[in-house]
């Protein structure tokens, strides 16, 4: 599946009247063969409209238009697919890229109803003496899968939240900025991780805050899809972002990805300055984002936020936000483009040393036969790249900050004691540390900005 998901199908052959006129067994199944969208919009069985073609596939939704010549467009990016297998082929690789075929008669359904039931009543109707379709009613290509009926009447009888697709704000925008749930998060009471293991069935009455342990690659015997590289200018950012409040914070990551290598690089953090729940600001400073990532030629690869006080692990809420965000991410392009989350603890008694645990992880979809389970958090490896100097962008970004959370409520008191011996401020330095490019030209400037955060408060 590194080739990335596969674009539009060819155009299933047209059933001309020969094929209905054929007769007999070998008749009929030619004709099943044969009956494509086309066929159907011609004989009257189906109608052109906006939004009446549906996918749902492992909690997700996919809706699409479908037009008079017999094509589907997703609403989602505008991409046209010639037939109902192409759609959802593509659509269920983005959630499971280990999907061989979708199925798509079964699996697409008009006006909720499934598109090979259109398809048997067509039949009926034409062939009224053929024999009953016990055989597939796959169009050609198609491969036998089996069904999804489990998972459709969960979807019906509401086990399984399904999400309407959001609406990006220009292309490839995810509402990153708006993650969590409205108003400052302070942490509570310490969160004790489960194991992925114990979860089992999606259960509304469990805790989405509930903190979750996250897998090796290796432990279920499979290679990470892609390879990470981070800039340590990145992770000097978003680790200073993430010491400034007791609130929880969230920012992109732009980068580039390889379709070649496949190796993912991320070279920017862009903080996101607003507060959870303030859905203007976050427009605002998303489209903002979005204008920066444009002008340094970067794509966005992913986002962080932060744990102030808990262990650098995904939420079963931060599992399915990441979820969200692969599928957003993946859709906004053609083919497999990974999206990378990294969770900063800064204060954290667990870690060890005044370093901030900053963890990276990847969401892979639950098994096919458990399509009401969580994804699973995946750590992944990464190879971090010591940067020579610190930019210019990231000192005005830090500076920025300081400025953002001054006089907050929730802004961490710097000169008081993190620990017997140690100021916050002094936890701060510890864990920029060794982040920070070993040219000294810069110090004086970062010393500058450690002063504004002493006055900041």
């Amino acid at each position: 599946w590194r080739g990335g998901a596969p674009g539009p199908a060819e155009a299933e052959p047209e059933a001309g009247s020969g094929a209905k006129a054929a007769g007999g067994t070998r008749g009929a199944v030619l004709t099943r063969r044969g009956i494509t969208l086309r066929v159907l919009l011609r004989d009257g069985l189906l109608e052109p409209a906006r939004g009446v073609l549906s996918i749902y596939y492992l909690g997700k939704k996919f809706v699409g238009d479908l037009g008079a010549d017999g094509t589907i467009t997703w609403q989602e990016t505008g991409q046209v697919f010639n037939s109902p297998s192409a759609w959802a082929t593509h659509c269920k690789r983005l959630v499971n890229p280990a999907k061989k075929s979708g199925c798509g008669w079964a699996s697409v359904r008009y006006k909720g109803q499934k598109l090979d039931q259109y398809k048997a009543a067509w039949l009926r109707k034409h062939q009224p003496n053929a024999p009953p379709a016990e055989e597939s009613l796959a169009s050609e290509g198609e491969e036998e899968e089996m069904p999804e009926e489990e998972e459709e009447e969960a979807t019906r009888e509401g086990r399984v939240p399904v999400p309407e697709p959001a609406p990006g704000s220009g292309d490839g925008a995810l509402c990153f900025a708006d993650h969590g749930p409205p108003g400052k998060r302070p942490e509570s009471k310490p969160r004790v991780p489960v194991r992925y293991c114990t979860l089992g069935t999606r259960d509304s009455a469990r805790n989405p805050q509930t903190l979750v342990e996250v897998t090796s690659f290796a432990a279920i015997n499979k290679f990470q899809p892609f390879n990470v590289a981070i800039s340590s200018n990145v992770l000097l950012l978003l680790d200073f972002h993430s010491h400034l409040t007791r609130s929880e914070v969230v920012g992109y990551l732009g980068g580039r990805w390889d379709t070649n290598t496949q190796l993912l690089t991320v070279l920017r953090a862009f903080p996101c300055r607003t507060r959870l729940g303030d859905a203007e600001a976050a427009a605002a400073v998303e489209e903002e984002i979005c204008q920066s990532l444009f002008l340094r030629g970067l794509s966005l690869v992913g986002w962080y936020h932060s744990h102030p006080f808990g262990p650098a692990l995904p939420s079963l809420h931060d599992i399915d936000a990441q979820m969200d965000y692969q599928l957003k991410l993946q859709g906004s392009g053609n083919g497999f483009q990974p999206c990378l989350a990294l969770i900063c603890g800064p204060y954290y008694h667990g870690n060890p040393g005044v370093e901030s645990k900053i963890a990276p992880f990847w969401v892979m979809p639950p098994p096919e036969q458990r399509p009401n389970d969580y994804g699973i958090p995946m750590d992944v490896e990464v190879a971090y790249i010591q940067d020579g100097f610190l930019t210019n962008d990231v000192l005005q970004e830090m500076t920025l900050l300081v400025e953002f959370y001054k006089g907050a409520p929730d802004l961490v008191k710097f000169q008081e004691l993190w620990s017997q011996d140690q100021t916050y401020l002094d936890k701060l330095k510890g864990s920029l540390a060794s982040r920070t490019p070993k040219d000294q030209s810069f110090t004086h400037i970062l010393e500058q900005i450690y002063s504004l955060l002493k006055l900041s408060g």
